[in-house]
This record gives structure tokens, sequence and C-alpha cells, in this order.
């Protein structure tokens, strides 16, 4: 029934964490088709099955290590929050001759304990990515707060959008600004009234975890 009340152009993503493959599968059946993993080992199993008939998004902390998962099996990794694992994740994408979209994740809310690039330095990273052959820039990814009032989101969301739109106006060469990645189950309605596009959804599409 989420999907029923999102406006077009919203991409609902199913948050999968230690969900079962049976779980997974009906939320295809149900129609939600992004699928979006936390850990690389607990998705390549599932992705074995189901393969092509979702697009599989990496939406944790991404290890470098485990890049070349990402570079060989996923269509979108969101969560790309350093030069480092950008230029790794570009070199297991040229050896595995595909382009990967990309978004940058921002740590919005400058929290220490947060993974993400610190709001201040944002526009670097960009350009750097920019000059990468093998990832395509698309957008910005922020966590937000995850408990809480869902409201005391909303300045962090807005302060993404507000660095969305800057990057977007510089007009670079290989970003093309097309996502906004906020809001999970207990904020995603107030992500999408400040402009998020893609939401993470995972307690509220499967219940809670057993």
């Amino acid at each position: 029934e989420i999907l029923s009340e999102l406006p077009s152009g919203v991409i609902l993503v199913a948050a999968a964490k230690t969900r079962t493959l049976e779980e997974v599968s009906a939320v295809i059946e149900a129609g939600v088709t992004h699928i979006g993993y936390n850990y690389i080992q607990e998705a390549l199993p599932i992705m074995e099955v189901i393969g092509d008939r979702a697009t599989w998004h990496m939406i944790g902390h991404l290890q470098r290590n485990k890049a070349k998962f990402v570079a060989e099996s996923f269509d979108m990794c969101q969560t790309v929050d350093s030069w480092r694992l950008a230029k790794y994740l570009d070199q297991r994408c040229e050896l595995a001759g595909r382009i990967l979209p990309v978004l940058i994740e921002i740590n919005s809310g400058e929290e220490s304990n947060k993974t993400g690039v610190l709001p201040e330095n944002l526009d670097e990273l960009v350009l750097k990515i920019s000059q990468l052959k093998n990832l395509k820039l698309q957008g910005l990814m922020t966590m937000g707060p995850r408990f809480g009032d869902p409201e005391e989101s909303r300045p962090y969301f807005q302060m993404t959008r507000k660095a969305f739109e800057r990057v977007q106006a510089k007009g670079l060469p290989n970003v093309e600004m097309r996502y906004l990645s906020m809001g999970m189950s207990n904020s995603y309605r107030i992500a999408i009234e400040e402009g998020s596009n893609i939401i993470r959804i995972g307690t509220k599409l499967f219940g809670e975890r057993v």
C-alpha cells in the first residue's frame, strides 16, 4: 500500500537487511522491484536466485575490500563517501567492464558516528568523481536521524536538497543529478515533501524483524 500513496517519480527501495529469499520474492511480486542491501555477503545469494527481476542498490557502508562485488553485481551504489572508495570502485568497474551509477552519501547531521562525507567536503569530492570514467554520479543520499520525531529530520533533508541543487547548478560533465535518496520507514513522507525521489523502506514494508 506504500506504493499506491507515493507520488509518481518516487522510487521505493526495499531495505532487505536480514530478510529471507521468500520475503524478498514476495515484495517483488507485489511490485517493488528496487531492492537495497547493507551487506554484500547477505545480498549475493539472493541476487543469484532473483537476478535481473530486480534492480539492486547498495545502501550500507561499503568497505573497499567488498567493492568488487558491487562493481560486478549491483545496479547502483548509494553510499560513496570518500575519494579512496570512489577511486577503488572505479578501478573495479573498469575491470568488470561496467559503468556504475553512484550517489554520494552526505553526513547531513555532521554526526561523528555516521558515515558520509561532511557537507563542507562535498564539492571537492563531486569534482574528483566527475573525472572518473567508470562511475556516473547521479545524486546524493543521506540517512538523517533514525529515531525520534520524524519532523526532526526535516532540516537535514533540506540541507541535503540544497547541496543537491548546488551541485546540479555546476553543470559538471559526467554528472547527472537525478536522485535524492532520503527517508526511511518513519521519515519518508517528510523526505518526499523535501524533494526526495528515492526512499529506503524496511520495517514498514516487511514488518518488524523477528
